[in-house]
C-alpha cells in the first residue's frame, strides 16, 4: 500500500459550528467529484459543546453526521463540553497552559474518576445517536495521566496528541504530525501561513499528515482558502486521503517498528 497519506480532521463539532463548516464541507465534496477521487474527513464531535446543547437533541446535525458515517467519514469523541472547568491554576505552568495556552483544557487536570465519568457521557451519547465512537481526541490535545488510565480501561480504538497516534489499550505511538491554524486575530492569521510553510517543509516526508481545522478558520477567507488548496495540493503530489482510523486499520500495519515513538511528554502539545 502507498505509504503517503492525510487525514482532513474537522474540530469542535456541535450543533453550533455546523454552519461555520458546511460551506467548506462541500467544497471539499466538490473537489472530490472534479477529480473523480472521495475525500474522507475525520469529525472531532464534542457532545455538548461549552454546555450550550447536545448533540443528540440537534436534528440537523444528527442529519449530517449520519449522512457522513454513511459516506464514509469518521466520527471521533473530542471532549465532552471543550472547557475547562477545574479549579484555578496554582502553579505558573498551569496558569500558561490553561490561561493562555488554551482556556479549553479540558482533560488536562482530571483525575481518573473524573475523566472516566466524562467519557462515559460522551460514549452515551454517541450511542444514543447510533455513532460509533472509535477515537478520542482531548481539546487541544492535553491530557492527564488520569485521563490516559481511564482510555485504557475503555473501548477507544486510538488517542493522539499534536504529533502522534497512540492505540488504545497499549498506547503505542505512530508518528502523525499535524498542520494548525491559530486564526482568531489577523496578526494570527500571518503569522500561521508562515509557520504552516514550515512545517508542511518539515513533515512532507510523513508518513500520515494530519490536517487539524477549527472552526473559526472557516470564518476568515485566508485561512478558509489555505486548506481548500493544501488539500488540493496533497492530492496532486500523490497524497492520499484517509480518516484517522482507516489509516490506523489499513495503512499503518505496515509500517517498521522504527518509526514508532515514545510516549509523548504529557504536557506537549499544540494551539
Amino acid at each position: 500500500m502507498d505509504k503517503s497519506h492525510f487525514s482532513l480532521v474537522l474540530h469542535d463539532i456541535a450543533p453550533e459550528t455546523w454552519s461555520d463548516y458546511q460551506p467548506f464541507v462541500e467544497s471539499i465534496d466538490r473537489l472530490g467529484e472534479r477529480l473523480g477521487q472521495r475525500i474522507p474527513m475525520t469529525w472531532l464531535v464534542v457532545p455538548d459543546f461549552h454546555g450550550r446543547g447536545k448533540c443528540r437533541d440537534s436534528d440537523t446535525l444528527r442529519r449530517v453526521l449520519d449522512d457522513r458515517l454513511e459516506r464514509g467519514d469518521e466520527l471521533t469523541l473530542h471532549g465532552y463540553f471543550h472547557r475547562d472547568d477545574a479549579p484555578a491554576p496554582r502553579s505558573l505552568r498551569d496558569f500558561y497552559m490553561r490561561r493562555i495556552y488554551t482556556w479549553e483544557g479540558e482533560f488536562y487536570t482530571l483525575d481518573q474518576a473524573r475523566a472516566g465519568a466524562l467519557l462515559d457521557e460522551g460514549m452515551a451519547q454517541f450511542d444514543a445517536c447510533g455513532w460509533p465512537h472509535g477515537g478520542f481526541v482531548a481539546p487541544a490535545w492535553l491530557m492527564s495521566e488520569g485521563t490516559r488510565k481511564a482510555l485504557q480501561e475503555r473501548p477507544f480504538t486510538y488517542t493522539s496528541d499534536l504529533q502522534h497516534l497512540y492505540r488504545l489499550p497499549s498506547l503505542s505511538s505512530l508518528a502523525a504530525p499535524s498542520i494548525v491554524w491559530s486564526a482568531r486575530s489577523a496578526w494570527r492569521r500571518g503569522m500561521s501561513r508562515v509557520v504552516s510553510a514550515l512545517q508542511y517543509r518539515r513533515f512532507q516526508h510523513a508518513a500520515l499528515l494530519r490536517l487539524a481545522l477549527h472552526p473559526v478558520d472557516m470564518r476568515h477567507r485566508a485561512s478558509h482558502d489555505y486548506w481548500l488548496h493544501l488539500v488540493e495540493h496533497l492530492l496532486e503530489v500523490g497524497r492520499q486521503p484517509l480518516t484517522k482510523q482507516a489509516w490506523l486499520d489499513q495503512a499503518a500495519p505496515d509500517l517498521a517498528q522504527d518509526n514508532f515513538a515514545g510516549p509523548a511528554d504529557k504536557d506537549r502539545s499544540a494551539a
